[in-house]
C-alpha cells in the first residue's frame, strides 16, 4: 500500500491590480477585464474600486478610465502576471512603445507583503505612490493602506496636480 500524498494546500495571497484603458470603450473594457480576472482559477473574493478617469500621465491619447481591484490568489506572482497579460491580449492590447495608448493595462501592484524585482516583474509596482489613478482607487478598497513611500492619504495629496474624478461604481 503506498502512502498517501496529502493535498497541497496554497494559503491566498492578497493581492492588487490596477486597470486601466484608453482606447475604444474603455469603461466596459474596464468592466469586462474585472469579469474575467474573477474567473481566473486560483483568484477569489475580487473586489473593484469605482471607476475614476484621468489624463494620461506621461502618455499620450484620450483619457484614461482607472480602477484597482483587490483579490485574494494562490497563484504564485508570475502565474497571475501571465494571467493578466492573457486578459490584456484578448483586449487587442498591444505595445508599440512605453506608455502607448491602450486598449488595456492590467498591472500587478502589490502581491501580499512581498517584494519582487525581476525582469519581468518588479512589487510594488515602482511608480504607484506617483500616481492618483492609482491611489485614489487603491483608498477605496483599503484606506488604511501604507506603502514604503506612506500611507494612501499623504501620497495621494502630492499627487495634488494630477486631476481624478469619480465616474462611478463598477
Amino acid at each position: 500500500m503506498s502512502p498517501s500524498v496529502p493535498p497541497l494546500v496554497l494559503t491566498p495571497v492578497l493581492a492588487y491590480v490596477g486597470l486601466g484603458a484608453n482606447l475604444g470603450e474603455a469603461a466596459g473594457t474596464v468592466r469586462r477585464a474585472a469579469a474575467e480576472l474573477a474567473a481566473v482559477p486560483g483568484v477569489s473574493g475580487l473586489r473593484i474600486s469605482p471607476l475614476y478617469g484621468t489624463a494620461p500621465v506621461d502618455s499620450s491619447g484620450p483619457d484614461y478610465v482607472n480602477a484597482v481591484a483587490g483579490l485574494e490568489t494562490t497563484l504564485p506572482p508570475l502565474e497571475l502576471l501571465a494571467a493578466l497579460q492573457a486578459i490584456e491580449r484578448r483586449h487587442g492590447r498591444e505595445r508599440p512603445y512605453r506608455n502607448a495608448p491602450r486598449t488595456l493595462d492590467l498591472d500587478l501592484l502589490l502581491y501580499g507583503g512581498q517584494a519582487i524585482d525581476l525582469p519581468t516583474l518588479t512589487v510594488p509596482h515602482p511608480r504607484m505612490h506617483e500616481r492618483a489613478f492609482v491611489l485614489r482607487p487603491l483608498m477605496d478598497l483599503a484606506p488604511g493602506l501604507a506603502l514604503a513611500q506612506g500611507g494612501l492619504a499623504g501620497l495621494l495629496a502630492r499627487c495634488a496636480d494630477q486631476a481624478i474624478r469619480r465616474l462611478g461604481n463598477l
